[in-house]
Protein backbone atom coordinates (compact mmCIF):
# COMPACT_ATOMS: atom_id res chain seq x y z
CA UNK A 1 0.00 0.00 0.00
CA UNK A 2 2.83 2.43 0.86
CA UNK A 3 4.37 1.80 -2.57
CA UNK A 4 1.24 3.25 -4.18
CA UNK A 5 1.80 6.63 -2.56
CA UNK A 6 4.34 9.20 -3.78
CA UNK A 7 7.77 8.96 -2.10
CA UNK A 8 7.52 12.41 -0.46
CA UNK A 9 4.15 11.54 1.11
CA UNK A 10 5.42 8.23 2.50
CA UNK A 11 8.70 9.74 3.69
CA UNK A 12 7.11 12.71 5.43
CA UNK A 13 4.34 10.56 6.91
CA UNK A 14 6.86 8.12 8.38
CA UNK A 15 8.98 10.98 9.71
CA UNK A 16 5.91 12.50 11.38
CA UNK A 17 5.19 9.20 13.14
CA UNK A 18 8.83 8.79 14.05
CA UNK A 19 9.04 12.23 15.60
CA UNK A 20 5.90 11.75 17.65
CA UNK A 21 7.52 8.72 19.29
CA UNK A 22 10.89 10.49 19.61
CA UNK A 23 9.36 13.50 21.32
CA UNK A 24 7.58 11.34 23.88
CA UNK A 25 10.70 9.20 24.41
CA UNK A 26 12.90 12.23 25.03
CA UNK A 27 10.53 14.62 26.79
CA UNK A 28 7.34 12.81 27.83
CA UNK A 29 8.85 11.79 31.15
CA UNK A 30 9.22 15.41 32.27
CA UNK A 31 5.65 15.29 33.57
CA UNK A 32 6.60 12.41 35.88
CA UNK A 33 9.46 13.69 38.07
CA UNK A 34 8.83 11.10 40.80
CA UNK A 35 9.49 8.11 38.52
CA UNK A 36 13.03 6.82 38.98
CA UNK A 37 15.61 7.64 36.34
CA UNK A 38 16.24 3.94 35.63
CA UNK A 39 12.55 3.39 34.89
CA UNK A 40 12.44 6.48 32.69
CA UNK A 41 15.46 5.29 30.72
CA UNK A 42 13.94 1.85 30.14
CA UNK A 43 10.56 3.28 29.14
CA UNK A 44 12.21 5.84 26.86
CA UNK A 45 14.23 3.12 25.14
CA UNK A 46 11.09 1.09 24.57
CA UNK A 47 9.36 4.11 23.03
CA UNK A 48 12.47 4.90 20.96
CA UNK A 49 12.29 1.41 19.42
CA UNK A 50 9.08 2.46 17.67
CA UNK A 51 10.66 5.73 16.63
CA UNK A 52 13.35 3.76 14.81
CA UNK A 53 10.71 1.53 13.20
CA UNK A 54 9.47 4.64 11.39
CA UNK A 55 12.69 6.65 11.03
CA UNK A 56 14.79 4.00 9.32
CA UNK A 57 12.21 3.16 6.63
CA UNK A 58 11.55 6.88 6.08
CA UNK A 59 15.21 7.48 5.34
CA UNK A 60 15.53 4.30 3.26
CA UNK A 61 12.47 5.12 1.16
CA UNK A 62 13.21 8.84 0.88
CA UNK A 63 16.91 8.59 0.02
CA UNK A 64 17.40 8.97 -3.69
CA UNK A 65 14.34 11.14 -4.08
CA UNK A 66 15.76 13.42 -1.38
CA UNK A 67 19.44 13.92 -0.61
CA UNK A 68 20.68 13.05 2.88
CA UNK A 69 20.86 16.76 3.71
CA UNK A 70 17.27 17.25 2.57
CA UNK A 71 16.09 14.24 4.61
CA UNK A 72 17.78 15.64 7.71
CA UNK A 73 16.26 19.06 7.08
CA UNK A 74 12.77 17.59 6.73
CA UNK A 75 13.30 15.62 9.94
CA UNK A 76 14.42 18.71 11.87
CA UNK A 77 11.53 20.86 10.65
CA UNK A 78 9.06 18.10 11.58
CA UNK A 79 10.79 17.57 14.92
CA UNK A 80 10.61 21.24 15.86
CA UNK A 81 7.02 21.55 14.64
CA UNK A 82 5.92 18.60 16.77
CA UNK A 83 7.97 19.80 19.72
CA UNK A 84 6.41 23.28 19.64
CA UNK A 85 2.94 21.75 19.83
CA UNK A 86 4.04 19.15 22.41
CA UNK A 87 5.64 21.70 24.73
CA UNK A 88 2.51 23.86 24.75
CA UNK A 89 -0.17 21.13 24.85
CA UNK A 90 1.53 18.35 26.86
CA UNK A 91 4.02 20.24 29.03
CA UNK A 92 1.95 23.42 29.38
CA UNK A 93 4.82 25.74 28.47
CA UNK A 94 4.21 29.10 26.82
CA UNK A 95 5.12 29.61 23.17
CA UNK A 96 7.38 32.68 23.28
CA UNK A 97 8.03 35.09 20.44
CA UNK A 98 11.72 34.21 20.28
CA UNK A 99 10.86 30.50 19.84
CA UNK A 100 8.64 31.41 16.91
CA UNK A 101 11.30 33.67 15.41
CA UNK A 102 13.95 30.98 15.81
CA UNK A 103 11.69 28.44 14.16
CA UNK A 104 11.07 30.89 11.33
CA UNK A 105 14.82 31.16 10.80
CA UNK A 106 15.05 27.37 10.64
CA UNK A 107 12.28 27.39 8.03
CA UNK A 108 14.35 29.95 6.11
CA UNK A 109 17.32 27.59 6.32
CA UNK A 110 15.11 24.79 4.94
CA UNK A 111 14.16 27.05 2.04
CA UNK A 112 17.85 27.67 1.31
CA UNK A 113 18.61 23.93 1.41
CA UNK A 114 15.73 22.97 -0.91
CA UNK A 115 16.06 25.89 -3.33
CA UNK A 116 17.94 25.25 -6.55
CA UNK A 117 20.56 27.97 -6.85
Amino acid sequence: MLSMLPVPVVTIGLLLCSNLFMTFAWYGHLRFPKVTLLHIIIISWLIAFFEYCFQVPANRIGFGYFSAAELKTIQEVISLSIFMIFSVVYLGEPLKWNYILGFGLIMLAAFVIFHEW
